[in-house]
């Protein structure tokens, strides 16, 4: 089945500089090509080196003359969060676009974080609270917007509260839940207490639908010796056209939602199609888990005990 054409155009981002997490790979290797195509100056930070000098080459492909570097981080340590952003402190350049795409998702058994801390909760949610606490003298002097890539699965479960670090009994999919709803209070919270407390930044979620990445592929470090039922079965719809995205498709909404000027800060954006599984960038409804202001600010102070890295009080 052909797959109907699905783009948005993105402003000249010249003067910019753009600091993506998971840019190396998936749906973070096409944004963060768009960003380059636009003339934004991009920070890569990655694990693997090998990965990410690859992901640089095909960014440059795409875009030649790119201006593309590497940075070093692993998500799963908190003290790799805070050297990158003392590196970054370091270069003294303010920074205006933040993308907060990198995850993990499902290891078939309780995994923990370098901090002892379990490794969903750690690496998608605490990890880019401490990276924005970290940067925020250069958020600020950049009048960032943040966009922070959230998942269909905040839709569903809730934040375990009586055992955040899911040490009593580990499900999967509901502590993968946990970390995203985690993860899209704190962006929407940020918006608030900028607006509240005049930080000059704005901050808003998107969501990819749903689209054949490595998230669910065959990750022996991850405890998974070959590929979900799930991603194969996502990989075929992909492939014909049918209700999934494509990572291409997938980049849509992070891109929309960083970079068109009437996105907004405390909104949300996904894909328009059905089920909101792939299809063109659109505003969407909060999910209901994301609608309790309780819950942010639950969420934010839980964050700040648990990373050691308060944000300004005023």
């Amino acid at each position: 089945m052909r797959r109907k054409n699905i783009d948005i155009s993105i402003p000249s981002l010249a003067g910019t500089r753009a600091l993506l997490t998971g840019g190396s790979d998936g749906i973070g290797l096409q944004i963060a090509t768009r960003l380059a195509y636009a003339g934004a100056e991009v920070i890569l930070p990655v694990r693997s080196r090998a990965k990410g000098e690859h992901a640089i080459g095909a960014v440059r492909a795409a875009a030649p003359g790119a201006l593309v570097s590497l940075r070093e981080l692993d998500l799963s340590s908190l003290d790799s969060v805070a050297s990158l952003a003392e590196a970054l402190r370091s270069e003294g350049a303010p920074i205006h676009l933040l993308i907060n795409n990198a995850g993990v998702m499902t290891p078939p058994t309780r995994q923990t974080s370098a901090d002892g801390i379990e490794v969903q909760f750690a690496t998608n949610h605490l990890a880019h609270f401490a990276l924005v606490a970290h940067l925020l003298p250069l958020l600020r002097e950049g009048r960032a917007r943040v966009t922070t890539q959230v998942s269909v699965a905040a839709n569903e479960g809730a934040i375990n509260w009586d055992d955040l670090n899911w040490e009593q009994s580990y499900d999967a999919m509901r502590a993968y839940s946990q970390s995203k709803i985690a993860l899209g209070l704190f962006g929407l919270e940020l918006d608030r207490r900028s607006r509240a407390d005049g930080w000059g930044i704005s901050s808003n979620l998107s969501h990819p639908g749903i689209a054949p990445t490595n998230l669910l592929s065959a990750q022996p470090g991850m405890g998974r010796d070959e590929d979900t039922r799930a991603v194969r079965v996502i990989r075929w719809l992909s492939r014909h056209g049918l209700v999934v995205g494509t990572p291409q498709t997938a980049a849509l909404p992070a891109l929309y939602a960083a970079t068109a000027p009437d996105a907004a800060g405390g909104r949300f954006y996904g894909p328009r199609g059905l089920g909101h599984l792939g299809g063109a960038p659109a505003e969407q409804k909060l999910y209901s888990r994301l609608t309790s202001r309780e819950d942010a600010s639950r969420v934010w102070a839980q964050s700040e005990r648990l990373t050691r890295v308060p944000f300004p009080v005023s």
